[in-house]
């Protein structure tokens, strides 16, 4: 009686084991993959993304990223999660045909493909993104309005931003550069940082020395950059950047920074996942393209 005791026990706790097993097997794998782990924004992303893999279960979720911006990293992380037995990747592409090659083997391989702040030059479930051309045509005018306010109607005007070929960051300097059409200032040639805050601020202290009127971020770093440099200076120049850490939201307090505009990262991971989640079961994942939504955050609205 008892060695059958025994022997039912074992068979009990081999039927748990199993099933332990035979559920984690079958979680879908989601990686998070973005430009880079520098950020506080891509951190964002990822805490949103996290919220709803414990509000829906059954997930099992990682993020990968490069530490600098750098397409061949990301190709490799792009890679690695693939190797990983990835079902879906939400992905924040550092340039839009960089890493097409990588997502064609991805695809072809059954991984499902969303667009988290940045897509690239290949099919994709969805995008959910800022409408950069939108908001930087509204941090353009958010400047002149400033300059207008203090009398000045003409000068130059510096724009700090991370590549030429990522789309985000691109729309953003198009957006930015219309608000001033029909306007007496110059828009000076873009220079490009990488979004590296250090870099960023030189270049800035460069514009500074040019004499501009006033100064535009277009993501984190180069917004952290331009604000540094005017406060370095010591002068009286418009600085209007991108994105929310912070860095930035102090620049702002101590009205180095005029503003900036607030993307909602937290939304792009959280709706991400639900997307890639969806997607994975079959389900209808709505339109092609998700606006995320964008704030402008001034001194008087923290």
């Amino acid at each position: 009686m008892k060695k059958l005791s025994l022997v039912l026990l074992v068979l009990v706790l081999a039927s748990v084991v199993f099933a332990q097993g035979t559920k984690e097997s079958s979680a879908y794998k989601i990686y998070l993959i973005t430009m880079d782990q520098m950020d506080q924004h891509w951190v964002n992303v990822d805490k949103g993304a996290q919220k709803a893999v414990a509000e829906l279960g059954g997930i099992d979720y990682k993020w990968l990223a490069p530490d600098v911006k750098d397409d061949a990293k990301q190709i490799e992380s792009i890679n690695n999660a693939v190797a990983g037995g990835a079902n879906a990747i939400l992905l924040a592409a550092n340039g839009p045909n960089a890493v097409t090659a990588a997502l064609k083997e991805a695809a072809d391989a059954g991984v499902k493909i969303v667009y988290v702040d940045s897509a690239a030059n290949f099919p994709a479930v969805q995008t959910l993104a800022t409408d950069n051309t939108a908001a930087g045509t509204t941090a353009g005018k958010q400047m002149l309005k400033a300059l207008q306010d203090k009398g000045v109607t003409s000068g130059k005007i510096g724009v700090i931003s991370v590549n030429s070929a990522t789309a985000s960051t691109v729309a953003r300097e198009t957006g930015f550069r219309k608000a001033f059409e029909g306007t007496k200032f110059t828009i000076l040639e873009t220079q490009y940082c990488d979004g590296d805050a250090a870099r960023s601020k030189d270049m800035s202290a460069n514009f500074i020395t040019q004499g501009v009127v006033g100064l535009f971020g277009a993501n984190e770093g180069s917004t952290v950059g331009v604000g540094n440099a005017i406060a370095e200076a010591g002068k009286s120049i418009v600085g209007v950047g991108f994105d929310k850490s912070d860095m930035i939201l102090s620049l702002i307090k101590s009205g180095n920074i005029l503003c900036t505009m607030a993307q909602n990262p937290d939304v792009m991971g959280y709706e991400g996942i639900k997307t890639a989640y969806k997607a994975l079961k079959g389900e209808d994942v709505g339109p092609a393209y998700v606006d995320t939504g964008v704030s402008v955050l001034t001194k008087a609205n923290l």
